[in-house]
């Protein structure tokens, strides 16, 4: 980060090729949207790159601050979105049969997505950070301002709210 607040564009690049897949991968599993993902991992990486200069070493662990930037930003974008209609939640879902069983992973992804779009807000964040991020507890705790036990709480309701919505998978 001090190379990075100095302007060095070898830091820079290394910064940006280091977390921007990570980033994006976060927001398009939050916002369903992989364009709009995109945006709202470089706007994180544009942040970083402004508070750089300023950046106080051993307050808060650079990772966990990124991250949160970029949750703060996927919820600013969803709290934008209208609510959406029966009508688009049914387009997410292929409720067809696979043409064949090369297809039926994708199908699954397909399901689980829409399932993860319809949980509430804080139980797709702290699904999509453990889960998907691959985050510990504390550290997905810290991302999203609450304690490891109200973390806990979410991951639990989320996973149980998954489980119900996809019990027609498991054989």
């Amino acid at each position: 980060m001090r190379r990075v607040g100095t302007g060095d564009a070898l830091a820079i690049r290394a910064l940006t090729a280091r977390k921007l897949p990570r980033l994006t991968s976060l927001a398009a599993r939050m916002l369903g949207d992989f364009a709009e993902a995109e945006d709202v991992a470089q706007e994180s990486l544009i942040r970083a790159w402004r508070q750089a200069p300023v950046w106080r070493f051993g307050e808060a662990r650079f990772d966990t601050w990124l991250h949160r930037v970029a949750v703060n930003l996927c919820r600013d974008r969803l709290r934008r979105r209208r609510p959406g209609s029966a009508e688009e939640l049914d387009g997410l879902v292929d409720s067809g049969p696979a043409p064949d069983r090369g297809l039926e992973a994708r199908d699954v992804g397909d399901r689980v997505a829409a399932a993860m779009a319809v949980l509430p807000p804080r139980q797709r964040e702290a699904l999509v950070l453990c889960h998907y991020q691959e985050m510990g507890n504390i550290e997905a705790a810290a991302v999203l301002g609450i304690s490891v036990e109200a973390l806990e709480s979410l991951l639990s309701r989320g996973r149980r709210s998954l489980r119900a919505a996809l019990a027609d998978l498991v054989p």
